[in-house]
């Protein structure tokens, strides 16, 4: 069954003033919209890409949106800032009206948009969750059975009669998403706004919403920047850019096409394009295999060797030279740091090589930030992604679940086996 059908939806802003700028043509607009038509100016306008000026003052933040999405599934939504992807909720959630297309749901709506989404500041905490519940068409007594229980996971029980205004950002997100998650809604929607809340309570969330979709059977629409809580959580996935939708499908497909876009400029050997004006720089950088050849591609027993080079002006006491290994989700791997120290204060170029042994990485895209500082003080210089290589499977058994998350790296355990 399907919870929710979009058909050629788009969303239309106008920058500026509001207007068409003459009378006849807003009164031809307001007369086109009384007899259900569609706007006569709507053909003049630009997609919604933020990064180039227009010539237009209109912009589409969503255009012909077309998508299904099944009764119980977790679908992520990902893409840049301006993407849309806040406004497509926002739609969903009929907090605002598309400009063209057509919207099918079936069954109730719970949203958390923003902190305190539907919550009067006036009213205490406990007036809000039983205001949010009859907006939700919930009988008194259906919320008095889920109170305690909403209570309990938001943690603000010392506060719960006290108005709302007088809350954190943080408070305001417990109670918030406790709500929309524990009151009898078929659909659940939560964006970006877990981020507000500490670590401990966004894995509470996570497993709340796994719970609800899985256990359940609620769909959950979740926008979110961390690829990793999206991967965790989500079964489908769907990538907007420039209002447009880009690509719909398997979680780690989509999360990989929307990352790698990101990495096309990175390559296997990075050069410094003008000395900078530093006592201690980074020159160049290269990923190289074991026979000393530059190498983007390796398998997964291969080592992976990264050299680097650097110059020092002016030699800076405690100075580090650090790698940092990322995977496709921006999720740290391992850090390694090499003292300068041993350069004997030193001026002039050095070269550094950091190797990492075969059976270490797992099968992923990575990339390598490289940095010179004085730890615990202050950074000389940061290259966030100066490197990137690959590392395939070549023949183990993972192989055979190619996809499967089996872990951050690919060493080997020291086991035993003993039999009495």
């Amino acid at each position: 069954m399907k919870a929710i059908r979009v058909e050629n939806l788009s969303k239309e802003y106008q920058l500026g003033e509001i207007g068409t700028g003459t009378l006849s043509r807003d009164i031809e607009r307001w007369f086109a919209k009384v007899r259900g038509k569609e706007d006569p100016f709507l053909t003049i306008g630009e997609a919604n890409d933020r990064t180039s000026k227009g010539t237009s003052n209109v912009v589409w933040s969503l255009k012909d949106l077309n998508f299904e999405i099944k009764e119980g599934d977790a679908v992520g939504i990902i893409g840049r800032n301006g993407a849309g992807k806040s406004t497509l909720l926002k739609i969903l959630s009929r907090v605002t009206s598309p400009t063209t297309g057509t919207i099918k749901v079936k069954g109730r709506i719970a949203s958390l948009l923003e902190v305190g989404t539907g919550f009067h500041p006036e009213l205490t905490g406990r007036e809000n969750i039983y205001l949010n519940g009859a907006i939700l068409g919930m009988r008194k007594k259906e919320i008095r059975r889920q109170f305690d229980e909403i209570v309990d996971f938001s943690g603000v029980a010392r506060y719960i009669d006290t108005p709302v205004k007088r809350y954190s950002s943080g408070m305001y997100v417990r109670l918030a998403f406790a709500v929309a998650a524990y009151l009898e809604s078929e659909i659940l929607i939560v964006d970006e706004v877990l981020a507000v809340g500490d670590a401990e309570f966004q894995k509470k969330c996570l497993g709340k919403m796994g719970e609800v979709s899985k256990g359940g059977g609620r769909t959950v629409l979740f926008v979110s920047h961390q690829m990793g809580s999206i991967a965790q959580f989500c079964t489908t996935c769907m990538l907007l850019r420039h209002g447009k939708l880009d690509l719909i499908g398997d979680t780690n497909g989509v999360i990989n096409h929307y990352i790698n876009e990101g990495r096309k400029d990175i390559g296997f050997r990075y050069e410094i394009a003008k000395t900078p004006n530093r006592d201690m720089f980074i020159t160049s950088a290269a990923v190289l295999d074991e026979e000393q050849k530059e190498e983007n591609i390796f398998k997964h027993n291969s080592p992976v060797i990264v050299e680097v080079e650097a110059f020092i002006k002016k030699w800076i006491s405690n100075s580090e030279l650090r790698m940092i290994i990322r995977d496709n989700r921006h999720l740290n791997v391992f850090t390694t740091d090499l003292e300068l120290n041993e350069l004997h204060k030193k001026d002039g170029s050095f070269t550094a090589t950091f190797t990492v042994p075969g059976n270490v990485l797992r099968p992923n895209d990575y990339t390598v930030m490289l940095a010179l500082l004085v730890p615990h003080q202050y950074h000389i210089e940061i290259i966030e992604e100066a490197l990137s290589f690959s590392v395939f499977d070549n023949g183990t058994k993972y192989a055979q679940s190619e996809g499967t998350d089996y872990g951050m790296v690919f060493s080997p355990c020291i086991t035993a086996l003993k039999q009495s």
